[in-house]
């Protein structure tokens, strides 16, 4: 399948590391230029350097999601460097888990404000670009997490919304030929998860309980954000692809 990705340019948020630095990497060997974007300005070139030295064509951007004025930066950068951003992946976004009983108010408020305002800030600065070219595509990395998580009040809140937010913009974009949906990924094998304290026992309970009984991996999610990007996918909106081997509950 041609997923017509030559010539687009995409930026991807929290892509410095994980399953963003993955999306980031699949993008471009679909043919996208790609605007690797992080709070942590090395992880990004890091990245970035490796996809040039592959013969891709990548910029790193440092971006704080939760600024304005960062944000607008760094799609000025990416639209002034690559072209005019065809394709958004709001994927940026981290845990501070505790009980709700527990939790400091500013780790529910730097949860909520990178993975909820941080996609509105990015989406409403990449926007005008996409209506004016009467194309785009914007993919928000929610969770399965969004159905609810004991000790994750504030990130599953966030990704609830998300949700919400990806539901409202493609009623709102539609009209302008810009699509967009959220993948919901479940465990997902990254070096975050493997450093988190109980790691082995979380493993094997996910292979004894899935249907597809194994942990998922970063290019499984990248391959649905690659999907979604695409041509092909032109005629989905508002929905999301749940990439969690058949874990709802």
């Amino acid at each position: 399948m041609d997923f017509k990705l030559n010539g687009k340019t995409a930026l991807v948020t929290g892509a410095g590391s994980g399953i963003g630095a993955r999306i980031a990497s699949m993008l471009s060997e679909e043919g996208a230029q790609v605007a690797v974007a992080d709070i942590n300005l090395a992880a990004a070139e890091k990245v970035a350097g490796e996809l040039n030295g592959m013969g891709g064509k990548a910029l790193a951007v440092r971006i704080d999601v939760a600024s304005t004025q960062s944000v607008t930066e760094a799609v000025a950068l990416t639209a002034g460097t690559l072209g005019v951003i065809d394709i958004l992946v709001n994927n940026a976004g981290f845990t501070r888990d505790n009980r709700i009983d527990r939790m400091p108010e500013e780790d529910w408020d730097a949860v909520v404000d990178v993975v909820l305002k941080g996609a509105f800030l990015c989406t409403r600065a990449a926007l005008p670009g996409m209506i004016e070219k009467l194309d785009g595509r914007i993919i928000n990395i929610a969770s399965r997490a969004y159905l609810g998580n004991p000790g994750q009040a504030n990130y599953s809140s966030a990704k609830a919304g998300l949700l919400g937010l990806t539901r409202s913009m493609s009623l709102e974009c539609g009209r302008h030929n810009i699509t967009v949906n959220a993948v919901a990924p479940g465990l997902i094998d990254t070096a975050a998860v493997r450093n988190l304290r109980h790691f082995e026992k979380i493993k094997a309970n996910v292979e004894a309980s899935l249907p597809l009984p194994r942990l998922g991996t970063v290019d499984d999610v990248a391959a649905a954000v690659v999907f979604l990007a695409s041509g092909p996918a032109g005629y989905i909106t508002g929905d999301v692809l749940h990439v969690c081997g058949g874990r709802y509950g």
